[in-house]
Protein backbone atom coordinates (compact mmCIF):
# COMPACT_ATOMS: atom_id res chain seq x y z
CA UNK A 1 0.00 0.00 0.00
CA UNK A 2 0.95 3.44 -1.22
CA UNK A 3 0.21 6.62 1.52
CA UNK A 4 0.01 9.82 -0.02
CA UNK A 5 -0.29 13.01 1.53
CA UNK A 6 -0.85 16.87 1.16
CA UNK A 7 -0.02 18.50 4.20
CA UNK A 8 -1.72 22.11 3.50
CA UNK A 9 -1.58 25.48 5.65
CA UNK A 10 -4.92 24.23 7.70
CA UNK A 11 -5.39 20.30 7.36
CA UNK A 12 -3.38 17.13 6.29
CA UNK A 13 -5.23 15.32 3.60
CA UNK A 14 -4.64 11.83 3.13
CA UNK A 15 -5.45 8.63 1.43
CA UNK A 16 -3.85 4.79 1.10
CA UNK A 17 -4.09 4.10 -2.57
CA UNK A 18 -2.81 -0.31 -4.05
CA UNK A 19 0.94 -0.22 -4.81
CA UNK A 20 -0.13 -1.19 -8.20
CA UNK A 21 -2.49 1.73 -8.22
CA UNK A 22 -6.31 2.47 -8.65
CA UNK A 23 -9.05 3.60 -6.28
CA UNK A 24 -8.14 4.95 -3.03
CA UNK A 25 -8.67 2.40 0.08
CA UNK A 26 -9.33 4.69 2.90
CA UNK A 27 -8.99 8.47 2.58
CA UNK A 28 -9.19 10.95 5.25
CA UNK A 29 -8.50 14.79 6.64
CA UNK A 30 -6.66 15.03 10.21
CA UNK A 31 -5.44 17.90 12.01
CA UNK A 32 -2.58 16.45 13.39
CA UNK A 33 -0.32 13.83 12.09
CA UNK A 34 -0.32 11.78 15.19
CA UNK A 35 -4.39 11.87 14.64
CA UNK A 36 -3.53 10.35 11.21
CA UNK A 37 -1.76 7.65 12.35
CA UNK A 38 -4.39 6.84 14.78
CA UNK A 39 -6.63 6.87 11.69
CA UNK A 40 -4.29 4.53 9.69
CA UNK A 41 -4.09 1.82 13.19
CA UNK A 42 -7.63 1.68 13.72
CA UNK A 43 -9.11 1.11 9.77
CA UNK A 44 -6.75 -1.54 9.80
CA UNK A 45 -5.26 -0.57 6.32
CA UNK A 46 -2.97 -3.32 5.65
CA UNK A 47 0.83 -2.88 5.62
CA UNK A 48 2.34 0.57 4.32
CA UNK A 49 5.18 0.11 2.24
CA UNK A 50 5.89 3.89 0.40
CA UNK A 51 5.08 7.64 1.46
CA UNK A 52 5.09 9.87 -0.53
CA UNK A 53 4.13 13.72 0.61
CA UNK A 54 3.83 17.15 -0.40
CA UNK A 55 3.98 20.00 2.27
CA UNK A 56 3.56 23.66 2.05
CA UNK A 57 4.34 24.29 5.38
CA UNK A 58 7.73 25.38 7.23
CA UNK A 59 10.88 22.90 6.89
CA UNK A 60 10.61 22.42 10.56
CA UNK A 61 6.64 21.64 10.69
CA UNK A 62 7.49 18.72 7.59
CA UNK A 63 10.30 17.39 9.56
CA UNK A 64 8.33 16.37 12.65
CA UNK A 65 5.17 15.27 9.83
CA UNK A 66 8.06 12.98 8.43
CA UNK A 67 10.12 11.91 11.56
CA UNK A 68 6.40 10.82 13.24
CA UNK A 69 5.26 9.28 9.90
CA UNK A 70 8.88 7.20 9.48
CA UNK A 71 8.57 5.73 13.25
CA UNK A 72 5.33 4.88 13.48
CA UNK A 73 5.26 3.33 9.93
CA UNK A 74 8.55 1.78 9.66
CA UNK A 75 8.97 3.43 6.01
CA UNK A 76 11.08 5.97 4.04
CA UNK A 77 8.82 8.90 3.54
CA UNK A 78 9.60 10.22 -0.29
CA UNK A 79 8.89 14.56 -0.17
CA UNK A 80 8.06 16.29 -3.30
CA UNK A 81 10.84 19.55 -4.19
CA UNK A 82 11.06 22.43 -6.28
CA UNK A 83 11.82 21.59 -9.59
CA UNK A 84 12.40 23.33 -12.73
CA UNK A 85 10.49 21.43 -14.75
CA UNK A 86 8.39 17.80 -14.29
CA UNK A 87 7.02 15.91 -16.94
CA UNK A 88 5.92 17.92 -19.65
CA UNK A 89 5.33 21.03 -17.69
CA UNK A 90 7.90 23.86 -17.44
CA UNK A 91 7.80 26.37 -14.15
CA UNK A 92 7.33 29.11 -14.80
CA UNK A 93 8.25 31.39 -11.87
CA UNK A 94 11.38 33.25 -12.11
CA UNK A 95 12.63 31.68 -8.69
CA UNK A 96 11.04 28.23 -9.20
CA UNK A 97 11.72 27.47 -5.68
CA UNK A 98 8.89 29.83 -4.49
CA UNK A 99 5.81 28.06 -6.27
CA UNK A 100 4.01 26.30 -3.86
CA UNK A 101 4.31 22.87 -4.20
CA UNK A 102 0.76 21.98 -4.02
CA UNK A 103 0.18 24.59 -7.02
CA UNK A 104 3.23 22.85 -8.55
CA UNK A 105 1.34 19.03 -8.46
CA UNK A 106 -2.12 20.58 -9.47
CA UNK A 107 -0.69 22.36 -12.66
CA UNK A 108 1.62 19.01 -13.34
CA UNK A 109 -1.52 16.59 -13.59
CA UNK A 110 -3.81 19.00 -14.61
CA UNK A 111 -1.71 19.26 -18.00
CA UNK A 112 -1.07 15.68 -17.58
CA UNK A 113 -4.94 14.70 -17.53
CA UNK A 114 -5.86 17.55 -20.95
CA UNK A 115 -2.77 17.24 -22.81
CA UNK A 116 -2.94 20.58 -23.64
CA UNK A 117 -3.71 24.12 -22.42
CA UNK A 118 -5.43 24.42 -19.19
CA UNK A 119 -6.62 26.36 -15.88
CA UNK A 120 -5.84 25.13 -13.11
CA UNK A 121 -7.85 26.88 -9.70
CA UNK A 122 -7.44 25.51 -6.29
CA UNK A 123 -9.82 26.56 -3.67
CA UNK A 124 -8.82 26.41 0.01
CA UNK A 125 -7.57 28.69 2.46
CA UNK A 126 -6.18 30.79 -0.87
CA UNK A 127 -7.82 30.36 -4.54
CA UNK A 128 -4.57 29.74 -6.22
CA UNK A 129 -4.63 30.07 -10.42
CA UNK A 130 -2.52 28.79 -12.59
CA UNK A 131 -2.24 29.21 -16.45
CA UNK A 132 -0.87 26.23 -18.45
CA UNK A 133 0.04 26.35 -22.40
CA UNK A 134 -0.31 23.84 -24.32
CA UNK A 135 3.53 23.23 -24.96
CA UNK A 136 3.48 22.73 -20.96
CA UNK A 137 4.84 26.34 -19.93
CA UNK A 138 3.48 27.69 -17.19
CA UNK A 139 2.68 31.37 -17.65
CA UNK A 140 1.72 32.16 -14.04
CA UNK A 141 -1.44 33.04 -11.90
CA UNK A 142 -2.66 34.56 -8.88
CA UNK A 143 -3.16 34.16 -5.39
CA UNK A 144 -6.42 35.81 -3.72
CA UNK A 145 -8.23 34.92 -0.15
CA UNK A 146 -10.57 31.70 0.03
CA UNK A 147 -14.24 31.97 1.11
CA UNK A 148 -13.04 31.05 5.06
CA UNK A 149 -10.49 34.30 4.58
CA UNK A 150 -12.85 36.44 3.56
CA UNK A 151 -15.53 35.40 6.00
CA UNK A 152 -12.58 35.81 9.33
CA UNK A 153 -11.56 39.09 7.77
CA UNK A 154 -15.02 40.68 8.34
CA UNK A 155 -15.88 38.83 11.56
CA UNK A 156 -12.46 39.84 12.81
CA UNK A 157 -12.94 43.73 11.74
CA UNK A 158 -16.39 44.47 12.06
CA UNK A 159 -17.60 43.53 15.47
CA UNK A 160 -21.14 43.40 15.19
CA UNK A 161 -20.73 40.86 12.79
CA UNK A 162 -22.00 37.76 15.03
CA UNK A 163 -23.14 34.59 14.07
CA UNK A 164 -22.56 30.75 14.26
CA UNK A 165 -21.68 27.45 11.84
CA UNK A 166 -25.15 26.43 11.53
CA UNK A 167 -26.22 29.84 10.44
CA UNK A 168 -24.02 30.04 8.36
CA UNK A 169 -24.21 26.52 6.79
CA UNK A 170 -27.94 27.68 6.35
CA UNK A 171 -27.70 31.05 5.03
CA UNK A 172 -25.57 28.80 1.61
CA UNK A 173 -28.73 27.35 0.57
CA UNK A 174 -29.07 29.98 -1.91
CA UNK A 175 -27.76 33.70 -3.15
CA UNK A 176 -30.84 35.84 -2.80
CA UNK A 177 -30.13 38.85 -1.02
CA UNK A 178 -29.62 38.06 2.76
CA UNK A 179 -32.41 38.91 5.36
CA UNK A 180 -29.83 38.12 8.13
CA UNK A 181 -26.58 39.04 8.56
CA UNK A 182 -25.66 35.29 8.24
CA UNK A 183 -27.36 35.10 4.94
CA UNK A 184 -25.57 38.54 3.78
CA UNK A 185 -22.31 37.49 4.58
CA UNK A 186 -21.82 34.43 3.13
CA UNK A 187 -23.66 34.80 0.58
CA UNK A 188 -21.95 37.69 -0.28
CA UNK A 189 -18.70 36.15 0.18
CA UNK A 190 -19.85 33.28 -1.90
CA UNK A 191 -20.70 35.52 -4.87
CA UNK A 192 -16.87 36.97 -4.82
CA UNK A 193 -15.18 33.70 -5.10
CA UNK A 194 -17.68 32.74 -7.84
CA UNK A 195 -17.43 35.97 -9.40
CA UNK A 196 -13.81 35.77 -9.21
CA UNK A 197 -13.04 32.09 -10.87
CA UNK A 198 -15.64 33.29 -13.51
CA UNK A 199 -13.49 36.06 -14.56
CA UNK A 200 -10.40 33.97 -14.63
CA UNK A 201 -12.29 31.80 -17.12
CA UNK A 202 -12.57 34.82 -19.37
CA UNK A 203 -8.95 35.73 -18.70
CA UNK A 204 -8.09 32.33 -19.47
CA UNK A 205 -9.26 32.99 -23.17
CA UNK A 206 -7.15 36.12 -23.70
CA UNK A 207 -4.10 33.86 -21.80
CA UNK A 208 -5.01 30.58 -23.44
CA UNK A 209 -6.61 31.33 -26.30
CA UNK A 210 -10.09 29.74 -26.95
CA UNK A 211 -8.97 26.02 -26.48
CA UNK A 212 -8.36 25.04 -23.02
CA UNK A 213 -9.27 22.86 -20.07
CA UNK A 214 -10.38 24.17 -17.33
CA UNK A 215 -9.99 22.20 -13.85
CA UNK A 216 -11.25 23.01 -10.26
CA UNK A 217 -9.57 21.26 -6.95
CA UNK A 218 -9.53 21.63 -3.01
CA UNK A 219 -11.44 21.76 0.00
CA UNK A 220 -14.49 24.53 -1.35
CA UNK A 221 -14.29 23.26 -5.04
CA UNK A 222 -17.68 22.20 -4.47
CA UNK A 223 -18.89 25.76 -4.40
CA UNK A 224 -17.90 26.54 -8.48
CA UNK A 225 -18.64 23.19 -9.68
CA UNK A 226 -21.16 24.03 -11.09
CA UNK A 227 -20.33 26.96 -13.57
CA UNK A 228 -19.81 26.43 -17.09
CA UNK A 229 -16.84 24.29 -18.75
CA UNK A 230 -15.32 23.87 -15.11
CA UNK A 231 -14.55 19.87 -14.66
CA UNK A 232 -13.72 18.89 -10.91
CA UNK A 233 -10.68 16.96 -10.00
CA UNK A 234 -10.75 16.63 -6.22
CA UNK A 235 -7.16 14.53 -6.26
CA UNK A 236 -5.81 16.53 -8.81
CA UNK A 237 -3.04 17.17 -6.37
CA UNK A 238 -2.32 13.24 -5.39
CA UNK A 239 -2.18 12.67 -9.37
CA UNK A 240 0.85 15.44 -9.52
CA UNK A 241 2.17 13.65 -6.41
CA UNK A 242 2.10 10.52 -8.15
CA UNK A 243 3.86 11.92 -11.29
CA UNK A 244 6.72 13.87 -9.32
CA UNK A 245 7.38 10.49 -6.95
CA UNK A 246 6.52 7.51 -9.09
Amino acid sequence: MILELDCGNSFIKWRVIPSAGGAPVTEGVAAQVAELVCDLISRCTGRISRCRLVSVRSDIETKAIVGVLSEALKVDVTEVRPAERVASVVNGYRDHRRLGLDRWLALVAAHELCGGACLVIDLGTAITVDFVASDGKHLGGYIAPGMALLRNQLLAHARRIQYNAAEAELALTDISPGKSTAEAVERGCLIMVRSYVASQISNARGQLGGSFAAYVTGGDAVLVADLPSVTCVPDLVFRGLAIACP
